[in-house]
């Protein structure tokens, strides 16, 4: 396709989009779903305008996919307002690390055992697919940063976090299939990939997003006469808690979630809950926040429709493995349910949430960036071709069933909910 089709194309989606979105809203289905089908319609199926290749291509994929999960990992951050300590944590906490693990355990048995494949390739199958997506997931993640339900607080902590405490078990894969050092035993894998990684990045995003708060809030006292321009400070802020974290050897998605953490906490300081006006014994939006809030949510979903239509347009015949037609549903009715039943034990969780939080494991963005990473480190293009496949599958599959589910069931959940209060 030339450069004038792609102006053309490109703006008549965006203008479609614009004009369109109150309709949209209005049917039984999320917009990726759209996205989705109109990538596919203009791949090489289609009218051959997108014409990527997973495999050749995936040095330019990777860093798409890249910047839209951390753009989304960001604003993430920012909605989730609860403090550390709170028992609101708990759950996320436990579907991040310990449900995640399960489910990489269980497609890595799943992967050697049925798919024939090696044990490094099945354990990167494993890390690929099982982190959840903050980017597609916003349906069901916290309306707004006052919001305490514990459903949506706990499936976007976990979209959250699980994007970085993904990484330790890619490198684990990579390791295993002898293109990363895992040293002795596996002991540089778990102090360096593992505790290192994880720990220093939330530290190195955390100690960021608090001290450019608190910078600003002082200079701000200095002078009334300031103007912070809030879409440059999210900008700057999130390449410097990325860039720092990736200097550093750190993961730089935990690195930004804990930025848009520790940013929104350390903006709230100067409120009291209780203190006039605040709404419900919480404290109100700040201006700033809330305008960085606005800003980031514009490039998300400039980043969805870009990726998932890319997605769409990667989905060819041969990506599409009609043989495996069962990886899918063992995934979502049975691997996730079980990681998840398994991780909430002892917490106390309502079976309704226990069963709503099983289905939402919802897969995209996330899973695409790793799979390009894992390509571009370079495995075999024989495992490239086959977790492709696989994951590509997933994707789409999750982001039509779980986009048609989501409206009616969050709807009947929010009705029981007001019925409840």
């Amino acid at each position: 396709m030339n450069p004038i089709g792609w102006y053309l194309g490109v703006g008549a989606l965006l203008v479609a989009l614009a004009i369109g979105s109150a309709a949209i809203k209005r049917l039984p289905l999320t917009t990726a779903i759209l996205y989705l089908l109109l990538g596919y319609a203009i791949g090489p199926k289609g009218a051959e305008w997108i014409a990527l290749n997973p495999i050749e291509d995936s040095g330019l994929l990777e860093r798409v996919a890249e910047i839209a999960v951390i753009v989304s990992l960001f604003g993430a951050g920012l909605k989730l307002r609860a403090p550390i300590r709170s028992p609101l944590w708990r759950a996320p906490l436990r579907l991040a690390f310990l449900s995640m693990s399960l489910t990489v355990l269980m497609i890595a048995c799943v992967g050697v055992e049925i798919l024939g494949l090696s044990i490094g390739a099945a354990v990167l199958l494993g890390a690929i697919i099982s982190p959840t997506d903050p980017v597609l997931a916003s349906d069901v993640q916290v309306a707004h940063p006052r919001d305490r339900d514990r459903l949506r607080f706990s499936l976007t902590g976990e979209a959250g976090l699980n994007d970085g405490t993904a990484f330790p078990f890619v490198m684990l894969g990579l390791g295993l299939l002898g293109l990363h050092d895992l040293g002795n035993f596996g002991i540089r894998w778990l102090l360096l990939d593992g505790v290192w990684a994880i720990g220093g990045g939330l530290m190195i995003g955390g100690a960021l997003g608090y001290l450019v708060a608190a910078f600003i809030k002082r200079i701000s006292r200095l002078s009334t006469r300031l103007v912070i321009l809030d879409d440059y400070l999210a900008v700057g802020l999130i390449a410097l808690a990325y860039g720092s974290a990736l200097l550093c050897r750190t993961y730089g998605f935990l690195a930004v979630f804990a930025a848009g953490l520790a940013l929104h906490h350390a903006d709230s300081l100067d409120w009291a809950p209780g203190a006039p006006g605040s709404r419900e014994g919480h404290e109100p939006e700040k201006p700033a926040t809330k305008t960085i809030l606005m800003f980031n949510e514009q490039l998300e979903r400039i980043g969805e429709v870009v990726v998932v239509t890319l997605v769409g347009g990667l989905l060819s015949v041969g990506y599409l493995p009609a043989g495996l037609i069962w990886f899918a549903p063992l995934l979502f009715f049975l691997i996730r349910p079980a990681a998840v039943f398994l991780g909430l034990l002892g917490t106390g969780t309502p079976l309704s949430h226990q069963l709503l939080k099983a289905w939402f494991g919802i897969r995209g963005i996330g899973s695409v960036y790793y799979l390009m990473y894992a390509i571009s480190s370079g495995i075999s293009e024989d495992d490239a071709g086959k977790i492709a496949a696989l994951t590509l599958s997933v994707v789409a599959i999750s982001i039509v069933i779980h986009g048609i589910t989501v409206t009616p069931l969050m709807l009947r959940y929010e009705k029981h909910r007001e019925a409840r209060e």
